[in-house]
């Protein structure tokens, strides 16, 4: 049985500031962690936040752009206060709305989705990724819809498992705390 371990980054000043992520680092050094244990396969977002979470695993973990954050366009750097708040309540209403440029949630749903779909007899892979692709990896694996994307919290340093295959995947657990 195929498990992947999605692993949400550590807390950046970012999420601290109530403000779209950039290419942010942590907003401190993270201790050694504990993650799950005898991954066969290691991967990761792009961003330096996920680079540093992975490397406080001890995991040398390969670069996947299917596992980027959500692109944030002109709100990038922002705080939720300098954005146009009816451009910010359609974006969060309205899966298909990128007011700000960016990706819309109904294209980080199917990258994720897309991913999801690759992902066959890989054992047991572990990834450091950001909230938005753990989000959108449980809607997919639970066939919801993308509606209900804003209500499945993420937090910093927790693990999602995800159990089975290409177009039958279970969320097995979320929220879990690294050690």
């Amino acid at each position: 049985m195929n498990r992947i371990f999605l692993v949400c980054h550590g807390a950046t000043d970012a999420v601290k500031q109530a403000r779209f992520p950039a290419d942010e680092p942590l907003s401190r050094p993270l201790a050694p962690l504990a993650g799950p244990s005898r991954p066969d396969g290691l991967g990761r977002g792009p961003e330096l936040r996920c680079a540093q979470t992975a490397e406080a695993l001890g995991w040398d973990a390969v670069v996947d752009d299917a596992l980027a954050d959500l692109d944030h366009g002109s709100w990038r750097g922002r705080s939720l206060a300098e954005v146009d708040q009816h451009e910010l309540m359609a974006w969060m209403t309205d899966p298909d709305a990128a007011p700000h440029g960016g990706e819309p949630v109904s294209a980080v749903l199917k990258r994720v989705a897309a991913w999801l779909d690759r992902q066959a007899d890989v054992g047991r892979l572990g990834v450091v990724t950001s909230p938005a692709v753990a989000r959108a990896a449980v809607l997919a694996a639970l066939g919801a819809p993308a509606s209900a994307f804003w209500r499945v919290d993420i937090a910093p340093l927790t693990v999602t498992q995800l159990t089975g295959g290409p177009g039958r995947w279970t969320v097995r657990e979320t929220g879990r705390p690294l050690a």
